[in-house]
C-alpha cells in the first residue's frame, strides 16, 4: 500500500485513491487570507483533475473572512462576473486525515491568470528566483494559539465577551497542564503527525489557554504548506473536542499578542553548504546572511501588510509585549524585529519576528525570504544591530512601521521592490483587499466608543 508522503506525481495519486477504495477526495486551496477552501471530488472528477485541472470560483480571491465580496478589485468582482479559475492539483501534497475513515487531502493552487494572484503560486515564484540565484530556502513556522471551552455558537452567544479559556491564569511552559490535558496534547502531536506537520516543540505560553507549537523545518513551501495545514486542523481539532483555537494577533488587551515566528536560512545550491554560515565573520554571519537580513531590514515596512494582514495585527505591535515596533535585529534579542541565531553549518538562521500566528503563511513566508533576496541582489547592508532593549531606544524614522493596515496597504503599492518581487497584478489585488478590510472596520461602531461617548458626548 502506497504511503501518502510517497505520493509524488498524478500516477501516484491514483494509486493511492484506487488501492484505498475511496469514492472522493478532499481538495483545497488557500485565499487572501491563508483560509482553506475546499470541497469533496469524486473519484472520476479527481483523475481528471490530476491530468487536466479543474475550475473553482474566483469568488475565492474575490471576497474576505467573512465572505464579504470586496468592491476595489480589479481581478474579480461583479463586472467580470465571478467566473471560474483554473486550478491545478499537486500530488505531493497528499496527506492523510486521519478522522475520516482513510480519506486522503490534495492541495490545489490557482493557474493561469488567476496564478498571478494566488497566495501560494506568489510564493513558488519568490522560490523560484532564489533558486535561479543559487540558493534553496528553508523555513520553519512557530504558532501561538488560544484554545477555549467554547463552541461556535455559545461564543456567538455571548457576543465573543467573558470567554471561558481552556485553562486559567498565566502558567508558561506547565508541567501540570500538559500533564493534566495530555490527552488532548497527544492528539495534536499525532494528527501533526499523520498529516505531515511534525511538531518538533508543543508547550504552554504565557497567558490562560494559550499554547505555542514550533513546527519541523523543511524546504520553504513544504514549510507554508505545514503551517498553513497546521492552523486549519488545529481549529479542526479544536472543535472535534468541543474546544475553540484563535489565532488571532490578539484577541484581548489584557494578553500578549500571538506571534507567528519565522526560522528562515539559504543553502547554495551547488555544494548543498550554508549560504549563512561563516565561521570567519562575527556571529558566523556570511555576507549573503548580512546582505539577505539587511533586505529584509529595509523593506519590512513596505512589506508589513503581508505579514500584518489584519485590523488586529496592528493591536499587537506595541512596546513591551514581545512584538516590534522597528525594523530593527539583534544576534539572540528577541526583543528586536529580526533576530540572528549564530550556529553551525546546519542551524545558522535568523528569525523573523515580526510575523504573528494571523498571517497567511504563504505571503509570510513570501516577504521574509523575498525581501532578503531583494537585499542579496542589491548588496545591501544592514543597520548596526540593537543590544538591549529595543523597545526602550529610538531608531532611524526609516525603520519604522505603519502604525495601521490603512497605512501599511500604501506602502506596499508605493513599493518598487514589491512589484518587482511578487508581480503588480498581485501588489494591486492583495493591497485593494487590506483597503477592504480597513473600510469594513470604519464603518462599525466599536463597544469602545459606545462606552466612552454615549452618555458623555
Amino acid at each position: 500500500m502506497l504511503n501518502p508522503r510517497d505520493v509524488k506525481t498524478s500516477v501516484d495519486a491514483k494509486r493511492i485513491v484506487e488501492e484505498r477504495g475511496l469514492s472522493h477526495v478532499k481538495v483545497g486551496v488557500f485565499d487572501n487570507d491563508g483560509v482553506m477552501r475546499g470541497k469533496y471530488l469524486s473519484r472520476s472528477k479527481f483523475f481528471s483533475a490530476l491530468e487536466s485541472g479543474f475550475a473553482f470560483c474566483d469568488v475565492v480571491l474575490g471576497w474576505d473572512v467573512k465572505d464579504q465580496l470586496y468592491d476595489n478589485a480589479s481581478y474579480t468582482g461583479w463586472h467580470t462576473g465571478y467566473p471560474d479559475a483554473p486550478v491545478r492539483v499537486l500530488p505531493h501534497t497528499c496527506r492523510d486525515i486521519p478522522f475520516e475513515n482513510g480519506m486522503l487531502l490534495f492541495i490545489c493552487e490557482f493557474a493561469e491568470q488567476a496564478e498571478a494572484v494566488c497566495p501560494r503560486g506568489t510564493l513558488r515564484r519568490v522560490v523560484e528566483r532564489c533558486q535561479a540565484m543559487g540558493f534553496d530556502p528553508f523555513a520553519a513556522l512557530e504558532y501561538e494559539f488560544f484554545m477555549f471551552e467554547e463552541t461556535p455558537e455559545s461564543a456567538r452567544e455571548k457576543g465573543f465577551r467573558n470567554l471561558k479559556p481552556f485553562t486559567p491564569d498565566w502558567f508558561g511552559y506547565s508541567m501540570i497542564r500538559n500533564s493534566v490535558h495530555a490527552e488532548l496534547y497527544h492528539e495534536i502531536l499525532e494528527v501533526a503527525e499523520q498529516m505531515d506537520f511534525p511538531i518538533e516543540g508543543l508547550h504552554t505560553e504565557t497567558g490562560p489557554g494559550v499554547l505555542e507549537a514550533a513546527i519541523a523545518y523543511d524546504h520553504a513551501e513544504a514549510a507554508a504548506d505545514k503551517g498553513a495545514l497546521f492552523k486549519t486542523f488545529m481549529k479542526v481539532l479544536a472543535q472535534r473536542n468541543g474546544l475553540m483555537a484563535t489565532f488571532m494577533a490578539k484577541w484581548s488587551g489584557k494578553y500578549p499578542g500571538q506571534s507567528g515566528h519565522i526560522h528562515v536560512s539559504l543553502r547554495d545550491r551547488a555544494s548543498g553548504k550554508s549560504a549563512f554560515h561563516d565561521p570567519s565573520q562575527p556571529h558566523n554571519m556570511s555576507q549573503i546572511q548580512r546582505q539577505f537580513l539587511a533586505g529584509q531590514q529595509r523593506l519590512m515596512p513596505e512589506f508589513l501588510c503581508m505579514v500584518a494582514p489584519t485590523l488586529n495585527s496592528y493591536r499587537r505591535l506595541i512596546p513591551g509585549f514581545w512584538a516590534p515596533t522597528d525594523a530593527t535585529w539583534g544576534v539572540e534579542n528577541r526583543t528586536a524585529a529580526l533576530r540572528v541565531i549564530p550556529g553551525s553549518d546546519k542551524s545558522q538562521r535568523q528569525e523573523y519576528r515580526l510575523g504573528a500566528a494571523d498571517g497567511n503563511p504563504f505571503l509570510a513566508l513570501s516577504v521574509a525570504i523575498g525581501s532578503g533576496l531583494y537585499g542579496v541582489m542589491q548588496q545591501w547592508e544592514p543597520s548596526e544591530p540593537v543590544s538591549g532593549n529595543a523597545y526602550a531606544q529610538k531608531h532611524p524614522p526609516e525603520l519604522a512601521l505603519p502604525r495601521t493596515l490603512w497605512d501599511a496597504a500604501q506602502r506596499l503599492k508605493a513599493s518598487t521592490a514589491a512589484r518587482e518581487l511578487f508581480g503588480d497584478p498581485f501588489v494591486e489585488h492583495f493591497a485593494a483587499s487590506r483597503e477592504w478590510e480597513e473600510r469594513e472596520y470604519r464603518r462599525h461602531v466599536s463597544d469602545w466608543e459606545l462606552d466612552r461617548y454615549f452618555e458623555i458626548i
